[in-house]
Order: C-alpha cells, then structure tokens, then sequence
C-alpha cells in the first residue's frame, strides 16, 4: 500500500494492490487556507482507505456482484477542463426551467454557482461550494459531514472518497424556511480514465422544505471512474425531496454512497435515476431516528447491453410510530443485469413500525438477469412490515393491442415500459420535476432506438 505524506510533501505513485493510480495522502487542495481538521480527516480517510480490502465472493454485502468490474486500475485524478470545454458543459447544464439556486461543476472543480435569491439569504439560507463552507461554515459541516456508518459494504470506497474529496455542495436550509422551487446542481466528467468524487452535504432544519437535484453526467463516452457520496439530515417536521440523476457514460464505474437521517415527524423522499455507467452500484441508508417519521426510498433503472446497477438499502427504524415505503422498479434489456438486497430494521421499542418494500423487474431478454433479495429483521412488537420483489416479461396482451393498431413493435414495447415505469415518477408530486425525469427516460428510450 502506498504510504501517507505530509500535506506539503504529496507526489504521484505507482498503482497499489487496488490497481488506482492516485495521489499519496489525501488530494491536494488549491485553498492553502483549508482547515487543519478537514486535512486530518482526509488522511484519516488515507489510512482507512489503505487498510481495507477489497470486496471478496465470501462477503454477503457483495452477493450476485460482478467483482471484475471493480477493477480501478489506470483511473487518475480528473484535471481542471478548458475553456471551451467550460463553456460547452454550462450550456450542455440545461434541466428545470424555473429553479431557486444552481451549481454546476466539471471534474470536482465548480464552474458556475447561481446565487439565491435575497429573501432567502437574508432567511440564512446557505448554499456554498463545498471547500467554502468548509471554512465559513465549519461548525454546522463538522456536525454533519460523513458521520454516519457506511453498513452496506463499501466502507472502503467511502474512506477513498473522505481522503479524495475537494468539491461538492453544501446546504442550509433554517428552521421554518420553505424553499418552494427546487435547487440543482450539475456534476461532470470530462476525459479518459478521469476519476471524481462528488459530495452533497444538505441540513433540513425543523420544519423547513426544500427539493434537490443532483445531476452525475459525463462529457463524452470516456471510461471513468465516480465514487461520491451524500450526507442528508431532515430535521424535526421538515420536508426534503432529494433527486439524484445518474447518466455517466457507459463505461464508467460508479458508486453513489447516500446517508438519510430523518427526524420526529420529519418526510424524506429519495429517487434514484439511473441511466448510466457501466457497473453502478448506490447504497441508500434511511435512518428514522424520530417518532413520527416517514422515508419513502424510490429507484428507476433503464439498463441494456451489459450494464449492472447494483442497488443496496436499508430501511432503519430506530425510533416508534414510523414508517418507510421503499419501491424500486428496473427495465432490464440484452444482457443486463440488476442487483437489490433489502433490508428493513426493526430496532427495539421502534414499535407501531410501518415498512414496506416493493422490487419489480421487468424482463425485456431471456439474456437480461435480475438478481432480488429482500429482507426483514424485526425487534420490535406491533408492528406491520411487508416485502416482495417479482420479475416478468412483458404483457403479451398489451403488446397485441398495440401492434394490432399499427404501432411498431419496438415503439410498443418503449410505451409499455415507459408505462410500468411511470409509476415511480407520479409518487414525487413535484409536476415539473416528473416531466424533467420522465423526459430523461424518454431520450434513453431515443438513444436504444
């Protein structure tokens, strides 16, 4: 393993045992002014990151993977893009139309960060680069920042991420403020063998609201590589809605790492777009830590060719009175693959728990193979929790009718599925981020052809 260097010291070394060509130490930052304690966390992240193995056949949190596609070999740190590259990424940064503030960044470097508007900072609405709330922020971002156990089974991505992470976004949202339009931000990849570590750092306190997006894009059709993660806190009776768009270039790898902690009579809603990559794996934790709260956990997968998502949550309820909803459902085509392994957690005295789980493949190839392993560990009494996941092809009568109609065989079967997908989408009730969604799905429809 390589060997940690003093901040002032760091230089290039050659590949270590996990193949990644990365700088020794934690990565370099341009703001000489960094804290002291995030550069310690970074190293402490180094180390973590140097002592863990990587994931191995015998381990149950990598059950069904494809453990060849985590080769990180040849992947380096993504340098800063050109100017035209800039100027062709901000315009290509197109999504909702009406929006309360916007960040775009290209291999973890921010390019562009519209501000917002005064009446909601003068409310203490704070949203900042991640290397400057590091700073002006330190108190509320040391609270925060990747405090919470990574039990899914990528602790050693997540030690690579703390060790590596320059960039991403910060979120205040104060006490009682309603931030009506959604926020977006734009993260992307730009050149061969290129490797980002995006993060999304986003407080809800009590009762506020707020909508996120998160956009993961690539430049090109470049191998890359992504391993970022999000630390989401809901506050007591606080709304948040966070939308995360998966859409790197299909012969990246990826990991999306997301912490949801939810407070007393708090609402998370997660969604998770994936479109992208060509091995993807996101681990979402939903941690209902007050009475009262709610999590609803939702996930679209487009997959074809020989693309694998590989999908791991846990529903924890840690608290009485709450209540999750998980539903994921995937399209799989040619020799795609899906993985998802589920658990819902039932802590003791988290009584009058109510928890479901719902996985739904549909089969578009006898080649395409959907892997589901749903779960239940209940300490608690009184309580209802149900779990399910089922695969099938499509609806033979549907199709008929269709095609009996003149519609083409292909255009019939994008409906269908766009229609089993659909489902998902209408749960945000959010009309103007369905649409963006769903008009993502339908250009990765176009794209298939």
């Amino acid at each position: 393993m390589s060997t940690i260097v003093a901040p002032e010291d760091l230089k290039e070394v050659n590949a270590d045992e996990t193949g990644l060509i990365i700088t020794s130490g934690p990565a370099s930052q341009d703001n000489h002014a960094i804290a002291d304690w995030f550069r310690q966390l970074q190293f402490e992240g180094w180390g973590n990151f140097e002592s863990l193995a990587m994931p191995a056949r015998t381990d149950e949190s990598w059950r069904f993977a494809n453990l060849k596609s985590l080769d990180l070999s040849s992947f380096t740190a993504a340098q800063p893009v050109s100017d035209s590259v800039q100027r062709a990424l901000l315009e290509r940064s197109v999504g909702l139309e009406k929006t309360a503030g916007r960040m775009v960044f290209a291999n973890d470097a921010l390019l562009q960060r519209e501000v917002l508007a005064d009446s909601l900072r003068a409310k203490g609405v704070i949203f900042e680069p991640l290397d400057v709330a590091i700073t002006k922020h330190a108190d509320i971002f040391r609270k925060h920042f990747m405090t919470q156990d990574i039990v899914l089974g990528s602790k050693m991505f997540a030690a690579l991420h703390k060790s590596r992470v320059t960039s991403g976004t910060f979120l205040y949202v104060p006490r009682g403020v309603e931030i009506e339009l959604p926020i977006e931000v734009f993260h992307w990849l730009h050149g061969a063998n290129g490797s980002v570590f995006p993060h999304t750092l986003l407080v809800a306190d009590d009762h506020s609201k707020v909508t996120l997006v998160d956009y993961f894009e690539s430049a090109d059709d470049a191998r890359g590589f992504a391993c970022g993660v999000n630390d989401l806190y809901v506050g007591s009776g606080a709304k948040l809605t966070y939308i995360a768009v998966q859409n790197w270039s299909r012969k990246t790898l990826a990991f999306h790492l997301n912490s949801t902690q939810v407070g007393r009579d708090a609402n998370a809603t997660g969604m998770h777009l994936n479109l992208g990559s060509a091995y993807a794996r996101s681990e979402s934790v939903s941690r209902l830590t007050g009475a009262g709260g709610r999590s609803d956990m939702l996930a679209i997968s487009v997959a074809d060719g020989a693309q694998e998502f590989d999908q791991r949550t846990l529903q924890d309820h840690q608290s009485p009175n709450t209540a999750s909803d998980l539903l994921y459902k995937n399209s799989l085509d040619d020799k795609a693959r899906t993985i998802f392994a589920g658990l819902i957690r039932v802590e003791p005295h988290a009584h009058r728990t109510d928890a479901y789980q719902k996985v739904r493949n549909l089969l578009l190839s006898d080649d395409a193979e959907a892997n589901s392993a749903p779960g239940l560990e209940i300490l608690a009494d009184d309580v209802r929790c149900t779990h399910g996941a089922t695969s099938g092809q499509l609806d033979s009568e549907e199709l008929f009718y269709m095609l009996a109609r003149g519609i083409p065989r292909k255009v019939a079967q994008q409906l269908i599925v766009f229609g089993f997908l659909n489902e998902v989408t209408q749960r945000l009730q959010n009309e103007p981020v369905e649409e963006r969604l769903r008009a993502l799905v339908r250009s990765r429809f176009a794209e298939a052809g």
